[in-house]
């Protein structure tokens, strides 16, 4: 049978031709998977932010600045570490005189109010014994020239006091005011910081228990890739052999269409040889009678021009013998039954069963993948203990549920404190109110005497109004010498108070004193250590938490927490992932259903490798080939032999020449004509199977030994490569944990329970104590204080300038005397100054 010539574009249609130049498997690379995706883990960490709070810029800063210099300049000492030290351990060994060292500039300050109290009082109760008797703020007997220059003095000095007085109750009613406003915010704001801190340290244990939660991500995508990793495994394979297949399946197709066109060559050589010899046989005789016949007429004396037709019909004769060729019957009985298989549909579904490789790796691993899916599934048990191993996890609730016990019972002391607030405010008022009525008596005292003054050069004023103005005066002097005790005492117990906290604690918070009194080991007792109290094993520094809260630290960092729980142990999913690698390992992908060649295909590349095609002796045909199928070309002499007829006068000789010229016609049509194209076609097949027989044998060897080198070099090589993706699909997947670990890292130490709230407090509270409140509460003191202090010049002033708006009553003085003077006429004399 012979085989269509169209193989090689069939070949080309199976997708082979192409893979031919692709460059060979065993790549050990993990090209095939390619890199992992990244995962979107969501954010555990709560966004906390305390907002800041600051006073806002406004004319009082000027005042505030001054009061904190001045208690500055009170307070001259450092910070006194040690007495607080003493005083927080042993209340009771205290020493008076250590506090009464470190408060001397108070202490100075509590003789000059002293002093004060000790004074006014005095001074009051001489001033009304004084005035009973009428000898304090009485009038001016008589006019002299420096009246007029004492009296403006005194009005302008009483003035200048007075103004200054109004302006302390002014500045005190303004600083009573603001401090009252910042009140109801200040304590608004003291709730606020603590839900703000009572979040930061409840929230811990849900922000760890959401951190250990999102594993899931790692574990979903590791499960939805283990569901396609057989086919992929599959591909891989696929990928890496198909060149080293698909040419050793284009080597099968090739040899055996070469083996068919051989056998097809060989048997066609055989039939055409035992043609070409019963050819012969039948062409010999009919040769012969026409050369006897032709030998006969052509030697006619009659026979003219004939010598030359003679000569060539000597050698009508047989020019080549076909029983002389070598017989290749042997070699036909070995490939008799030869191609027992059909290479093209074997090529065909080797193909096909290479080509579903990866349905087929799908099939053999979806039990294994089932496995591995179970593993995949389980939570690994360092994540499972990693919030409640967390040093914080167990004070989390204490500091949560004191916190929040805190902020409940300070809520209705800050509606108590805000209510005794307005109490102070009320009473702040009433003060400033007493003060600007002595003021408002300084002033009107002052415009009525002025008034009354200016009218005295008129003959019919009254003196009510220097009168009632001298009167107002001294009911401002009366105020003053009342009002003098309380607001001394007022002014000191809050000076002392609101001093205090700003040179002990206030500014030692802002320079950070506090902190470093804080920090030093011994100057707290155990009760107030904060390291032991969250459970920690080195003592915190809480200046350098404060420093690095504000800068948005993390309590990891924070509290230093490496030193005391370990991440990594929590974090460690070896167990986890050794469990994964030794499933995976247990993958098995057979390909042993992958047979380049059949057994009949080997059956008859065998058969063409033993018939002994290649010692057919080719020659010999060759040699017979060459040779004419008649030494004498038989065309030539019938044409030769119809014109010599048509020479010849014998009519006899002519038509005898005649028929024999049809006869030769006739037997080159028939008989030299087919075996000269069966000469031909055996030179076809003798030329190909001399071409191909060497190498053919070659070929078959090569094609023999690589197909069963590839049988058992398949299956090391496949495993190979499931080895080799089995490992590039365990550090794709191991990616996605390390993806998770490296993300829970850095969420747990940089991002979970970020103490920013904590130094928002800390700084919101310095503002709160020591902006809203102290600074205010200071600046009103300090105004009350200057008030306190200028009631004394004030009424000094005010009782020497109403002795000058009480009528004057003067003795008149002339140059002569009334009596004297002969024509006097009386005159009405007015009250002069």
């Amino acid at each position: 049978m012979v085989r269509a010539p169209d193989l090689p574009a069939a070949l080309l249609g199976l997708g082979l031709g192409m893979v031919l130049t692709l460059p060979g498997a065993g790549a050990s690379g993990c090209r095939a998977l390619g890199p992992a995706e990244r995962l979107a883990f969501a954010p555990a960490a709560r966004a906390r932010w305390l907002a800041p709070r600051a006073r806002a810029p406004g004319p009082l800063d000027s005042l505030y600045g001054t009061v904190r210099s001045f208690l500055s300049a009170v307070q001259l000492n450092p910070f006194p570490a040690e007495l607080i030290k003493t005083l927080l351990k042993e209340p009771a060994s205290v020493k008076v005189d250590e506090v009464l060292r470190y408060q001397a500039g108070y202490v100075v300050c509590a003789v000059i109010a002293g002093l004060y109290l000790l004074a006014m009082p005095t001074a009051g109760l001489c001033f009304c014994c004084l005035r009973c008797r009428r000898r304090c703020g009485g009038r001016v007997k008589m006019e002299h020239k420096t009246m007029a220059c004492e009296r403006g003095v005194l009005m302008t000095f009483l003035l200048l006091t007075t103004l200054v007085l109004l302006i302390g109750v002014v500045t005190a009613f303004v600083t009573n005011q603001h401090m009252h406003e910042q009140m109801g915010p200040s304590a608004a704001a003291v709730p606020e910081a603590l839900l703000s801190l009572r979040g930061l340290v409840s929230e811990v244990p849900q922000e760890l228990q959401a951190v250990a939660e999102q594993f899931s991500l790692p574990q979903e995508q590791v499960l939805e890739e283990l569901n396609g990793v057989g086919s992929s495994i599959g591909k891989a394979m696929h990928s890496q052999l198909k060149s080293t297949v698909y040419e050793a399946l284009a080597s099968v197709l090739s040899l055996g269409q070469a083996l068919q066109v051989s056998v097809d060559h060989l048997r066609g050589l055989n039939a055409t040889s035992v043609e070409l010899q019963e050819g012969q046989d039948a062409l010999a005789p009919a040769l012969h009678e026409h050369r006897q016949r032709l030998l006969a007429l052509l030697q006619e004396p009659h026979c003219q021009g004939c010598a030359g037709a003679l000569n060539k019909s000597h050698t009508l004769e047989l020019g080549a013998d076909f029983s002389q060729v070598p017989s290749v019957g042997h070699v036909l009985h070995w490939l008799k039954d030869v191609p027992e298989a059909n290479f093209y549909s074997m090529v065909w579904e080797e193909n096909i069963t290479f080509n579903a490789l990866p349905i087929l790796a799908a099939l053999q691993t979806a039990d294994m993948v089932r496995e591995l899916k179970k593993v995949v599934a389980e939570q690994p048990r360092g994540l499972n203990t990693m919030g409640e191993a967390f040093p914080v996890w167990e004070a989390a609730s204490r500091w949560s549920q004191a916190l929040e016990e805190v902020e409940e019972s300070s809520r209705p002391f800050l509606e108590e404190a805000q209510r005794y607030e307005r109490y102070r405010w009320i009473a702040g008022c009433v003060l400033c109110s007493v003060v600007l009525l002595v003021v408002v008596c300084n002033l009107l005292g002052l415009n009525l005497g002025i008034w009354g003054l200016s009218a005295r050069e008129d003959p019919s004023h009254s003196e009510a109004k220097g009168e009632a103005g001298a009167r107002f005066l001294m009911v401002g002097v009366g105020f003053s010498f009342l009002l003098a005790v309380p607001l001394i005492l007022l002014v000191f117990s809050t000076f002392l108070v609101g001093g205090n906290v700003q040179t002990l604690v206030c500014q030692s918070w802002e320079s950070g004193e506090l902190y470093e009194f804080v920090d030093t080991p011994g100057n707290l007792p155990p009760s107030m250590n904060l390291s032991q109290l969250l459970g920690l094993k080195r003592n915190l520094s809480i200046l350098l938490a404060y420093e690095q809260c504000k800068q948005g630290a993390a309590l990891w960092t924070v509290l230093q927490l490496n030193n005391s729980y370990d991440l990594e142990k929590h974090l460690d999913i070896s167990q986890y992932t050794v469990r994964l690698q030794q499933e995976l390992q247990k993958l098995r992908v057979d390909v042993q259903n992958l047979d380049l060649l059949s057994p009949a295909a080997r059956r008859d590349l065998e058969a063409l490798q033993s018939s002994g095609l290649e010692d057919i002796h080719y020659p010999g045909f060759l040699v017979e080939i060459e040779k004419p199928v008649v030494n004498s070309d038989v065309e030539k002499l019938a044409q030769e032999l119809e014109g010599l007829s048509q020479t010849q006068g014998n009519a006899t000789l002519r038509q005898m020449l005649q028929d024999e010229a049809r006869g030769l016609q006739h037997l080159h049509q028939e008989k030299v004509l087919p075996q000269q194209s069966l000469v031909a076609k055996l030179n076809l097949s003798v030329q190909a199977l001399a071409s191909s027989a060497p190498h053919l044998q070659s070929e078959i060897i090569g094609v023999l030994d690589r197909v069963t080198y590839l049988k058992g070099e398949l299956p090391t090589r496949a495993t190979h490569i499931l080895r080799n993706e089995s490992e590039c699909f365990l550090m794709r997947e191991m990616s996605y944990f390390s993806q998770y670990t490296a993300w829970v890292r850095e969420e747990v130490t940089q991002h979970i329970a970020t103490c920013q709230p904590l130094s928002g407090a800390l700084d919101n509270g310095r503002v709160i104590l020591c902006d809203m409140v102290a600074d205010p509460w200071n600046a009103f003191w300090f105004c009350l204080g200057w008030c306190t202090f200028f009631l004394i010049p004030s009424i000094v002033f005010a009782v020497k300038t109403s002795k000058y708006f009480h009528p004057i009553r003067k003795r008149l003085s002339s140059t002569s005397s009334e009596e004297t003077q002969l024509f006097h006429i009386p005159r009405v004399t007015s009250l002069k100054l």
